[in-house]
């Protein structure tokens, strides 16, 4: 009865991350909350006959060695080849050994006995090599033998346009001149230049970010129209603050001295670190996709004294004398409810939801400020192939490509990405060698006509504007789900920009956090979404009150740091 209690409210990267910090640094038992039976937000893994898909796609790269670091202990680098290396000729850096520190000791036990039968002597000689009794040294793992394992792969994403691939982010070299025409690409060039000499003074919104970043052709060719598909709104309507988080200090001039760097040096792991996150051309991913990452971290919180509670959600929370003091939690299946005393409450859910399910009520202004905000969602039509057909401008029909996502750029249809799963990870195709597992991406609004069509009828759609734009053949089609994923994105227009009211009076909360892409509303990956929950679980044994740290996360930190001249 004299536990200290955190309920925290998703069992996403942020709310797991939580959990997981308060049970290794502090004495509070963390009690997590999922109101679906998936593990992972919108980082899970979605299983379809053995198939799996990445909802949005998740490369695990960050510039914060934390959470790198965090990672690779709960997931060891590779340190033997994955099933496709040889045979796609892909170049990576093996890890020799694996140092994990396990959260407790009933995990370590459940973990790490396995390896004494593979791995008996070598794993034993290491063991609490970093002087902890839950330490263990052991050979970096091999994914053909072994499922927890963090893989590296190379990263190639396009954009098809046209019948054409591009680079992304785009930068213009030899090919894509030749692709754009000499003399498009000449009016591109002095677009930028225009722009760079009478930049816009105004970056309020999104169509003036990338105009000066890029120039005004380049905008209007690659940008415009696929960011106003992936959002349903013009790009003036889209606060810049989006374009800030996502492109980073991207520019067409970087991009280019980015693509000349590449020709000339072999040096990856400096490149790695001095270019931008959107130009990364390796990255790590987990053997069965990010919902293995998620699920793991949710088995080892189990272990270790902490609850993850399923089709579980928070309902209400009650508070008393400026604090959160319970919060009912409502079982999915059954209806049933129950108010648990807290000592403090993580909230990883939207904010609308959460400020409406607040007792005593806050003051109107918040309420209204929470309700204003507004969300992309999304969906995945899964599609099972014989093989690809894309036909590129002036070659032969390829059967299969290397690219994780492409960006599909033409008008005409309404997906907007498309990945193949195969290139992700192997071990995410049931039969990689005979099928190709692919998912088409199209953002929506929850309630709209795609969103209530039926699945038929939207695999049937996604198979004929695949067709249409050249990337596919109907014959080829062997099998097809759908999967819809609502509040997928924060959106940075309705009272987006009154945000700052539902900051302040929660931040005046003192046990109440928000942490994550939807409990923060904005558009985090998954990396800073868990450093704004390792930051909170410091606040706590700092003593520190004041979150206003937390909101900085992905604003002058860790993607943003400019290097310092001495």
């Amino acid at each position: 009865m004299s536990r200290k209690i955190a309920i925290i409210a998703g069992a996403g990267p942020a709310g797991l991350t939580a959990a997981y910090e308060l049970l290794k640094r502090t004495d509070i038992v963390p009690i997590v909350c999922e109101a679906t039976d998936t593990i992972g937000g919108i980082a899970q893994t979605y299983v379809y006959k053995d198939n799996r898909i990445d909802i949005g796609g998740h490369r695990f790269f960050s510039k914060s060695e934390r959470v790198m670091r965090w990672w690779f202990n709960i997931l060891p680098l590779q340190g033997a080849p994955a099933a496709d290396t040889e045979e796609k000729n892909h170049a990576i850096d093996y890890a020799a050994e694996a140092i994990v520190e396990y959260l407790c000791p009933e995990c370590k036990h459940e973990r790490a006995a396995p390896l004494r039968q593979d791995f008996e002597g070598q794993a034993d000689s290491g063991r609490q090599a970093e002087g902890s009794a839950l330490t263990v040294k052991r050979p970096a793992p091999d994914p053909e033998k072994e499922d927890a394992v963090m893989l590296q792969r190379p990263r190639i994403s396009r954009i098809f346009y046209r019948k054409n691939f591009f680079p992304y982010p785009i930068s213009i070299t030899l090919t894509v001149a030749r692709r754009l025409g000499l003399i498009n690409t000449m009016l591109i060039g002095f677009s930028y230049l225009w722009r760079r000499a009478l930049p816009l003074r105004d970056e309020t919104y999104l169509d003036a970010f990338y105009r000066n970043r890029f120039g005004d052709r380049l905008y209007r060719t690659f940008f415009e129209a696929y960011t106003e598909k992936v959002w349903g709104v013009p790009c003036n309507a889209i606060r810049a603050d989006w374009g800030a988080q996502r492109v980073k200090g991207l520019s067409l001039k970087r991009a280019v001295v980015h693509a000349v760097k590449d020709l000339l040096s072999s040096d990856f792991q400096k490149a790695q670190k001095e270019r931008e996150t959107s130009l990364i051309t390796r990255f790590y991913y987990p053997k069965f996709g990010p919902g293995q990452m998620w699920e793991t971290v949710a088995e080892q919180v189990r272990a270790c004294g902490g609850e993850v509670r399923m089709r579980t959600r928070v309902s209400a929370v009650r508070m008393d004398g400026g604090r959160v003091v319970a919060a009912t939690l409502e079982n999915a299946a059954t209806g049933m409810t129950e108010e648990v005393a807290c000592d403090m409450l993580f909230s990883t859910m939207p904010i609308k939801h959460l400020i409406g399910m607040l007792r005593p009520h806050p003051p109107a202004s918040v309420v209204e400020v929470a309700e204003g905000l507004q969300y992309r969602d999304f969906l995945t039509v899964g599609l099972l192939l014989g093989k690809l057909h894309v036909r590129e401008r002036g070659r032969e029909p390829a059967s299969s490509v290397p690219d994780n996502w492409i960006y599909i750029q033409e008008g005409a249809v309404r997906v907007g990405r498309v990945q193949i799963f195969n290139n992700w990870s192997p071990y995410m195709v049931a039969d990689r060698k005979n099928t190709v597992w692919i998912g088409l991406e199209y953002f929506v609004n929850e309630g709209g006509d795609l969103w209530v069509m039926p699945d038929q009828q939207l695999i049937d759609l996604g198979v004929r504007e695949m067709e249409s734009i050249g990337f596919l053949r109907k014959e080829d089609v062997l099998d097809a789900c759908v999967l819809r994923m609502p509040k997928a994105y924060p959106a940075y227009w309705g009272s987006y920009t009154q945000l700052k009211v539902v900051q302040d009076y929660v931040n005046a909360i003192p046990n109440l956090v928000l942490i994550g892409r939807n409990g923060m509303h904005r558009y985090n990956n998954q990396d800073h979404s868990m450093l704004t929950a390792m930051m909170a679980v410091d606040n706590i044994i700092e003593g520190r009150t004041d979150k206003t740290n937390l909101w900085e996360v992905n604003l002058d930190m860790v993607y943003h740091e400019e290097k310092k001249v001495s």
